[in-house]
Formats: structure tokens, C-alpha cells, sequence
């Protein structure tokens, strides 16, 4: 038999980015909400810029692990239709993994505020201070955002559909989470 199953460090990259994502979503909705105290404020920009940061490291990583280490043959059982609309969203989804936390950068940077991960590292800022360019970001970063939670909520969905309606598999090629009978 053919092993289908995603890798273990696969599997690692995918849980621990979409653990990371889960919660920097709605920390990045609640922090711009009226009335919020200015301390849980404080609190979740630092969270959202920081494990906005990470989030990049690892989607870098991710990518150029997925490159050396290709993705398993998806099942037969899926029609040629629903291959290519999982190779879309797939591919959708790294883009915007890669483009909400540049935008966030620019938008931060360019905004003339501080990212504390990077500053602990005494990194140069890659963006000068411009306004224009800040605005410009932000609803870049925004809109993708909007997007990505989108095709998040899309890609849950297909996985629950295929885990419990179709059986066929599918969601059983990303679990469980860690170990299993993947291959390295």
C-alpha cells in the first residue's frame, strides 16, 4: 500500500501554524475594537506583530520544507474537479500566509512602530516611515486577512466534510497532528 500520509515534520508545521493562526485571528480583531482597555490593547499588538513574525519564519519554512519533501499523491477517490480546487486553495493559502504578515510588517514599519521581536535582535527596519505607505499596507493586510479566514473556513470545512461525510482519507493524510505512521 501506497503511504498517503504527510510527514510528521508536515504534520508539525501544519498543526503548530494553524494552533498560531487560530489565535492571532481573533486577537487581531478584538485590539482594534472601540472600548477596549488600552492594557489588553497594548497586549494583543504585541501578540498579533510578534506571532505575526513567527507565523513568517515558519510559512517560510514550511515552503521550503514542502519543496524538498513533496506533498503525497492525493487519494484516487478525488475527482480531477475537486484535485485542482484543492491544489487552488492550497496554493492560495500559502500566498496568503506569506502576504498577510508582509503587509502587517510594512504597515507597522512604515507606521513608525516598533515590532519588540526583531528589535530584541537589533534587526535593521526594512521600511521607512511613510503614512501613505502604512494606509496602503494596512488595507492590504486587511483585506487579505478577510480572505484568508475565508479559505481557513473553507479548508476546515472540506477537512471535516472529508473526515466525516465522505470517509475517504483525506483528513486522515494530515492526522493525527504529531507521530503516527507518516513518513519523516
Amino acid at each position: 500500500m501506497k503511504n498517503t500520509q504527510y510527514s510528521a515534520t508536515s504534520r508539525l508545521f501544519h498543526w503548530g501554524m494553524a494552533l498560531l493562526i487560530l489565535l492571532t485571528i481573533p486577537a487581531g480583531k478584538v485590539m482594534v475594537e472601540p472600548g477596549i482597555s488600552r492594557g489588553l490593547q497594548n497586549a494583543l499588538f504585541l501578540y498579533h506583530k510578534n506571532v505575526g513574525v513567527l507565523l513568517l519564519i515558519l510559512v517560510v519554512g514550511r515552503l521550503v520544507w514542502r519543496w524538498r519533501n513533496p506533498a503525497p499523491k492525493l487519494p484516487e477517490s478525488l475527482s480531477p474537479l475537486q484535485a485542482k480546487v484543492a491544489l487552488l486553495t492550497h496554493g492560495l493559502l500559502y500566498a496568503l500566509l506569506v502576504a498577510v504578515p508582509v503587509a502587517g510588517y510594512i504597515r507597522v514599519r512604515a507606521g513608525g512602530f516598533p515590532i519588540e521581536s526583531l528589535d530584541a535582535l537589533e534587526l535593521p527596519t526594512l521600511v521607512a516611515k511613510s503614512e501613505g505607505l502604512a494606509e496602503a499596507a494596512k488595507s492590504v493586510h486587511d483585506i487579505s486577512g478577510s480572505v484568508l479566514i475565508v479559505l481557513l473556513a473553507m479548508h476546515i470545512g472540506a477537512a471535516l466534510f472529508h473526515r466525516f461525510v465522505r470517509r475517504d482519507g483525506v483528513f486522515e493524510r494530515m492526522w493525527p497532528p504529531f507521530g503516527g505512521a507518516g513518513r519523516s
